[in-house]
């Protein structure tokens, strides 16, 4: 009883071991693969490494749309009169593309 047990053990023991021999071996390539950085660990090229936001960016913004906006009342009075002024609707994409980016920058 006990001969059939110990040849069963060594039996399961042999196969359980079986697929650990029989597996690929590792390059050499890879391991040194593995410690070098991947895309994750280096930053973008085109993003500044600081997240704060740029004061004199950010300021001249402000006031270029503080300007546009204090013009949009008088070009609305010129459409109440039937008159549409040409760059009413470029100064409210630049109004819109302004207060984006300043959104964007305060975000950062």
């Amino acid at each position: 009883m006990k001969a059939l047990l110990v040849v069963s053990l060594v039996l399961v023991f042999a196969f359980t071991a079986l697929p650990l021999q029989t597996s690929k071996p590792i390059p050499p390539g890879i391991r040194e693969a593995d410690k070098l950085p991947g895309p994750a660990d280096v930053p973008p090229l085109n993003q500044s490494r600081t997240n704060h936001p740029a004061p004199g960016l950010m300021r001249d913004q402000a006031l270029e749309l503080a300007g546009l906006a204090r013009s949009i009342p008088a070009d609305v009075s010129q459409v109440s009169n039937g008159t549409l002024p040409k760059d009413m609707s470029e100064k409210l994409k630049r109004i819109e593309k302004l207060s984006k980016a300043l959104r964007g920058e305060i975000s950062r």
